[in-house]
């Protein structure tokens, strides 16, 4: 006769999980979404401008400047900070393979989780840009207008050339005009905190309503854009091509006009600018590139 008892197995315990763990383990999926938010809205990036390869010594030759982008790029490789941004004049002398080449193999020591970013200058597309110097741009750089993401920052680049003088390339001008608008539109429906417009040119140095000069924007153009960028709270504007440091406000914009890695023309050392994001809250401040700070104050972004 068989044994009934091995007829039967053993049922399988249910396990109940109390309710204050439960509630405890949602709680930590909460927070740390939350602080990973926070963690994106708290960064630092760096705005570089005028490189400007073979300056120093007239086309000749560029030892200053690899010298100093060199130190730049080991400095950004050390403080390790969310994306770099250079803001045009990356070379002299528009087409120089030489010049170009030098900029690139720097820029290629930047630590690959570190993105950069290239805006042209008049010094890469020319003055009064062509259609064949902005092909050969575009074909060494990549796009001389587009947008990009980092943390909570909408970022707007534009070829600010073909906004000083688009007399050469009035279809490629007009592009970008109805470009921006569409970028506009994306910047506002995107959720981000800041959106911000990085260019070479400046709007305008100090004041809004400024003179025309060669280191701003004609007084018609700048209006127009001031005056769009306003209505899709732009807040920051940064541009490069004065090779010193430089501000204003036009409204709720601030105009920030960073001094150059490469020659000087004022007193400001050769340096960059370092940009501290937390939440909407910019702040910024210039460095010459011997005494840059030892360390970041804010978190990196780690998106």
């Amino acid at each position: 006769m068989k044994n009934t008892l091995t007829m039967f197995k053993p049922r399988p315990k249910l396990v109940f999980i109390p309710a204050f763990i439960t509630i405890l383990l949602a709680l930590l999926v909460i927070f740390s979404g939350c602080a990973s938010i926070r963690y994106t809205d708290r960064f630092t990036f760096f705005q570089m401008a005028d490189t400007q390869f073979g300056f120093f010594n007239e086309n000749k030759e560029f030892s200053r400047e690899s010298r100093n982008f060199e130190k730049a790029i080991a400095e950004t490789n050390r403080l390790k900070p969310a994306f770099v941004i250079v803001c045009g004049d990356l070379v002299n002398k528009p087409g120089d393979m030489a010049q170009i080449n030098e900029y690139k193999r720097i820029a290629a020591t930047l630590h690959p989780s570190i993105k950069i970013y290239n805006v042209s200058g008049n010094h890469d597309v020319e003055n009064t840009p062509t259609p064949a110097a902005l092909d050969f741009y575009r074909q060494q750089f990549g796009a001389d207008r587009y947008t990009f993401r980092s943390g909570n920052i909408f970022g707007i680049v534009l070829n600010s050339s073909l906004i000083k003088d688009p007399a050469k390339a009035p279809e490629e001008a007009a592009a970008q005009e109805a470009w921006v608008r569409t970028a506009l539109e994306d910047a506002k429906n995107s959720g981000s905190k800041n959106i911000m417009v990085f260019m070479h040119h400046p709007f305008f140095l100090n004041s809004a309503d400024e003179p025309n000069q060669y280191f701003n924007i004609d007084i018609e153009k700048r209006k127009m854009f001031l005056e769009l960028f306003e209505r899709y709270k732009v807040r920051q504007i940064f541009a490069g091509h004065y090779h010193r440091n430089a501000g204003g406000r036009a409204g709720n914009i601030e105009m920030i006009t960073t001094g150059p890695v490469g020659r000087p023309l004022g007193s400001d050392s050769s340096g960059f600018r370092i940009v501290n994001v937390d939440g909407t809250s910019i702040s910024h401040k210039y460095y010459a590139l011997d005494s840059l700070p030892a360390k970041l104050n804010l978190q990196r972004n780690q998106q």
